[in-house]
């Protein structure tokens, strides 16, 4: 099994337009346009940051808190820009890295569950040069439904290689649990993985066996 990771978090404040005017007038529009949603954008974060302050005070504030302006603008997009829904989604996200001790990780803990084999950062970008995760399934079950709850928007894509035919029953009882992230998943082969992920040089010697 190999999950795809998206590229790394870029805090920009809504999607790049292409600049092109053929006109003055459509050049006014366009920039009016991006100026408009990066202000709606803006009045959405900070409404999530105040009501996040009045109802959820004892969360941490600071990076991946409560106040973090970079993280509740990207529970914002996932929750295609509905405040109650971010701000009930953010808390349960918060809470959930408290409980699990995210900000306790550090390099020695991580290289500890290395060790264990059951999942690892390859060394090279597939072929869209996105980093890529692989969990041993057979010795880890991946709790897909984190990225869902508390990694919106992180995942690229999650293969499931050379899957045995007994998972998938299972995946269709987890598959309302992760909703749209769902369509990010796909079973395939490893012969699919090596022509349309990787290339000869770059794919991972764990699927080579």
């Amino acid at each position: 099994m190999a999950m795809r990771l998206s590229h790394p978090l870029r805090p920009s404040s809504l999607p790049q337009f292409q600049f092109r005017p053929k006109s003055l007038s459509t050049c006014k529009f366009s920039i009016q346009n991006r100026i408009s949603n990066s202000d709606n954008s803006r009045k959405l974060v900070m409404e999530v940051k105040e009501k996040l302050e009045k109802d959820q005070h004892s969360l941490p504030v600071g990076r991946n808190g409560r106040d973090d302006e970079d993280m509740i603008l990207w529970f914002l997009k996932d929750r295609k820009f509905s405040v109650e829904d971010a701000v009930a989604k953010l808390t349960k996200a918060i809470k959930w890295r408290q409980e699990f001790g995210v900000s306790k990780l550090h390099e020695e803990s991580v290289r500890i569950v290395a060790g264990t084999g059951k999942a690892y950062v390859h060394d090279f970008l597939d072929v869209n040069d996105r980093p890529v995760l692989i969990v041993v399934a057979s010795k880890h079950f991946p709790a897909f439904d984190v990225f869902y709850y508390y990694y919106p928007r992180r995942l690229g894509q999650v293969l499931f290689v050379e899957a045995p035919f007994v998972f998938k029953p299972i995946w269709q009882l987890v598959k309302p649990l992760v909703k749209s992230y769902a369509s990010l998943a796909r079973f395939c082969s490893m012969e699919t993985v090596r022509k349309e992920y990787f290339t000869e040089e770059t794919f991972p010697a764990s699927f080579r066996d």
